[in-house]
């Protein structure tokens, strides 16, 4: 099989086309050398190579951004990957952050997004992307949430650079369940979905955990004399408005560390049912590990 892999040189990306070019003849399409040059906000190849699927990982991944380029990137960049390949199997990688911020996710289903309520661009973004998705005739659409492993860059290095002396802040009470996604289910989940039947999956590891486990086990792995911190949600969430306020004010061209979304994040249930991809293509994701994470 012939698979054009959109964002190649990302994380994602990068480890989705690693795996499959074991196997498939594939094409990788990034924006930094060492890769077939592609600016999706720029238009649909003018010449594309005939594939048989595409699986379309570019997008921008953060929750501080100007609304336009998102947009730009999320949308407007997958249009064009579609519209380049009308013909072939799209695999959309998506996110857990299409679903609604403001309540908690209690092993949400897929038919629960998009919605149409969010907290920042980049969720907004993701949604439309997946309104033009479902368009498509032979779309599979995965929501994985918090993909972290080797070569992760952004997770881990945010929840890092949070450490203040021996603590780490978080918000909530850490009793809070989460479901995370290993990037290795991930790229297990892309190369199931090249063959699975047309439609919207969630994708996590095998089970939640809670939220101080899983802080906890990423210091231990880490070597980081360290503990959670855990302040009340409310005031937290108020702080982080006020915060955001005095960026956009201030027109601050980096990002605030705190903000509403990673706190809808943290402080809320954010778990997602399985069963679909279970069911639809035998998806046996293994258990959220952070084994070697002194490595990544």
């Amino acid at each position: 099989m012939r698979i054009a892999v959109t964002g190649a040189s990302g994380f994602v990306g990068g480890a989705v086309a690693r795996a499959l070019a074991a196997d498939h003849d594939v094409l990788e399409f990034g924006r930094r050398p060492g890769y077939r040059f592609w600016d999706l906000t720029r238009g649909p190849l003018s010449a594309p190579p005939p594939v048989d699927a595409v699986i379309h990982c570019a997008g921008s991944v953060t929750d501080w951004g100007p609304s336009a380029e998102l947009f730009a990137v999320n949308l407007t960049g997958t249009r064009h990957a579609l519209a380049t390949w009308p013909g072939a199997r799209f695999v959309h990688v998506s996110t857990a952050s299409v679903y609604d911020p403001h309540v908690p996710h209690v092993m949400t289903t897929e038919a629960e997004g998009p919605s149409r309520r969010h907290l920042n661009a980049y969720g907004a973004s993701k949604a439309a992307a997946e309104r033009h998705v479902l368009r498509h005739p032979d779309a599979v659409i995965l929501r994985p949430h918090a993909v972290y492993g080797p070569g992760d860059t952004t997770l881990l290095p945010r929840v890092l650079s949070a450490v203040r002396g021996r603590f780490l802040p978080a918000v909530g009470t850490g009793r809070q369940r989460i479901s995370l996604t290993s990037i290795d289910n991930l790229v297990r989940a892309c190369r199931q979905a090249l063959t699975a039947p047309p439609g919207v999956y969630n994708i996590t590891d095998a089970e939640p955990i809670t939220l101080d486990s899983a802080l906890r086990t990423l210091l231990r792995e880490r070597d980081i004399d360290a503990r959670p911190l855990y302040l009340p949600h409310r005031p937290t969430r108020a702080l982080a408005a006020a915060v955001e306020a005095a960026f956009l004010l201030a027109r601050s061209p980096r990002p605030p560390r705190l903000t509403r979304y990673a706190i809808s994040h943290l402080a809320q249930e954010r778990t997602y049912d399985i069963t679909a991809a279970r069911n639809a293509f035998a998806y046996a994701p293994t258990p959220t590990s952070f084994t070697s994470a002194s490595t990544w």
